[in-house]
């Protein structure tokens, strides 16, 4: 890439500088005002595979005279010096010729070569791609402030609706939908009403309560997400119904003992048995001696993105012969880059449905909904505290949009406009769904 700074008494004088000076492919990179008129940065595109092979094969001639004797390795440095002076003077010449065209059509401009690609380094063009970065990085900063100001002089229902949504927690590109779909209702409350409608429709829940169906159900999910109690609520909600004659649980955490001692616990409280499992032979063997139970709970090992103990798990679970529910647990209190992380994680495992947990610690909501609206996975359950098994509910769509929409009212902080521009030129530029 040439760039090439350009000043000029005018605008229009600057732009037929450029033209003439690097073709009409050149991109203008900045302008701005100074004590000579205006001041444009351009740039022009070249084949950085053709540069970097000329890089390499100078190189090569270079390092071929270094070898040579040093009588004709003299005579070479002055045939060099001799050249390069006859192309500064004949350089010269042309350009003394150019400016005086110049003059004769009245371009007033002053050219400054900034960078030179026939003679730049590969550490140059790594400044050069940075300068570019920052460039590109201040010119979308400038345009979403832009854009911003100007809904808020066009739309400023839209942009109070924009600011509104994301005070949820919800992704950009999410609070930008909403706030499209519901831009042509009258007045912000009715925008309100219409996005918190559409929210809850793109928000898929199971309706479906395992206290009255049972079956075998595993939660899976990642460390410290509060699965071992979910578990526990699970089971003393079908305890409650149906008595607990027909309820077990087995874990198969071999790795924290007090995640086992824990659940044992819970069995004791219960009054349900509790068995451990290692691998696959013994969880099927378990099942097997839990043939007469309806409701069976299986407790899995917390893991990170980096564990390769999830492939074992999901072995474990494959092989156990028999067809498992598979819930994956997501703590609401976690972050959305976090929640992604385990969404994508977890995905070999093929989780049927999620259970959301700690709601009632959880600043916002929206991060958690619009990770499950991006996946598509479905919400069972969500828990809002340590009460077994009160605090642990059936997922209907409107009262988890309600409930996050009341999170947002009593934590609400004033986002600044230059976050909200930023948000929503990201919104405009990166769309996950």
């Amino acid at each position: 890439m040439k760039i090439k700074r350009f000043v000029a008494p005018n605008m229009k004088t600057a732009i037929a500088a450029v033209k003439k000076e690097i073709g009409e492919d050149a991109v203008i990179l900045s302008n701005k005002s100074v004590p000579e008129g205006v001041e444009l940065i351009a740039a022009v595109e070249f084949d950085e595979e053709r540069f970097q092979a000329e890089v390499e094969k100078k190189s090569a001639i270079r390092n071929k005279s270094h070898s040579q004797s040093p009588v004709s390795s003299e005579r070479k440095t002055k045939q060099s010096v001799a050249s390069v002076e006859t192309r500064s003077t004949n350089n010269d010449d042309r350009m003394s010729h150019a400016a005086k065209n110049h003059q004769a059509s009245g371009y007033q401009a002053k050219v400054e070569t900034l960078q030179d690609s026939s003679e730049a380094q590969n550490e140059t063009m790594d400044a050069m791609r940075r300068e570019m970065q920052a460039l590109r990085r201040m010119m979308e900063n400038e345009l979403s402030g832009i854009s911003w100001r100007e809904m808020g002089h066009h739309r400023p229902e839209s942009r109070e609706l924009f600011r509104q949504l994301m005070s949820m927690g919800l992704s950009s590109a999410i609070a930008e939908r909403l706030m499209k779909a519901s831009a042509s209702v009258g007045g912000f409350e009715q925008q309100w009403k219409k996005a918190l409608y559409y929210l809850s429709a793109e928000l898929s829940v199971t309706g479906d309560d395992l206290a009255e169906r049972g079956g075998i159900t595993a939660v899976v999910g990642p460390t410290g997400v509060g699965k071992t109690t979910s578990i526990a609520k699970l089971a003393a909600r079908y305890c409650m119904k149906h008595g607990n004659r027909h309820v077990a649980m087995i874990s198969t955490d071999n790795y924290r003992i007090g995640a086992r001692e824990q659940l044992h616990t819970y069995g004791r409280i219960l009054n349900v048995p509790v068995r451990t499992a290692s691998n696959a032979e013994e969880l099927m063997e378990t099942l097997n001696a839990f043939i007469d139970k309806r409701f069976i709970l299986i407790d899995t090992a917390g893991m990170s993105h980096q564990d390769e103990k999830l492939i074992q798990q999901l072995d474990l679970l494959e092989g156990a012969g028999r067809p498992i529910t598979r819930y994956l647990a997501l703590s609401a209190t976690t972050d959305i880059s976090a929640l992604r992380r385990a969404v994508t994680t977890f995905a070999p495992i093929q989780p049927d449905a999620c259970l959301v947990t700690k709601t009632d610690e959880a600043a916002s909501l929206g991060a958690v909904l619009s990770v499950l609206i991006e996946s598509q996975l479905p919400v069972a359950y969500y828990t809002d505290g340590q009460k077994v098994p009160e605090d642990m509910h059936v997922a209907y769509a409107n009262p988890l949009v309600n409930l996050a929409s009341d999170l947002a009212e009593e934590t609400s902080e004033q986002l600044g406009d230059g976050f909200l521009a930023m948000a929503l030129s990201e919104a405009r530029s990166n769309v996950y769904l």
